[in-house]
């Protein structure tokens, strides 16, 4: 079936860097494009970058542009998000998915930034 095992959270301090990583199974991997989601506290869950199928393309919300980049390995079944400049409202569980696609959430990875 399809999973999902995010990883690479962590406590930072405001300005540092995270490297999240995104292991996938049960589906064409390198069929369909992918996304990096998160919820914060008290809201709603958020979609935060897409990569299309073969990488080529990259969409970004608006708060992270220029801070985040999404990335994805094929051959591995794994994609990425490396964020920098990180800000205390970047607090907040992520997850990786399917593009457009509501099911088979993994446990997410928590991301805490603060001083």
């Amino acid at each position: 079936q399809v999973q999902f095992v995010e990883s690479g959270g962590g406590l930072v301090q405001p300005g540092g860097s995270l490297r999240l990583s995104c292991s996938a199974s049960g589906f064409t991997f390198g069929a369909l494009a992918m996304s990096w989601y998160r919820q914060a506290p008290g809201k709603e869950r958020e979609l935060v970058a897409t990569i299309t199928s073969g990488g080529g393309t990259k969409i970004y919300e608006d708060s992270v542009k220029g801070r985040f980049t999404i990335s994805r390995d094929n051959a591995k079944n794994m994609m990425f998000l490396q964020m920098n400049s990180l800000k205390p409202e970047d607090t907040a569980v992520y997850y990786c998915n399917i593009r457009n696609s509501d099911r088979n959430w993994g446990q997410g990875t928590q991301v805490t930034v603060s001083s």
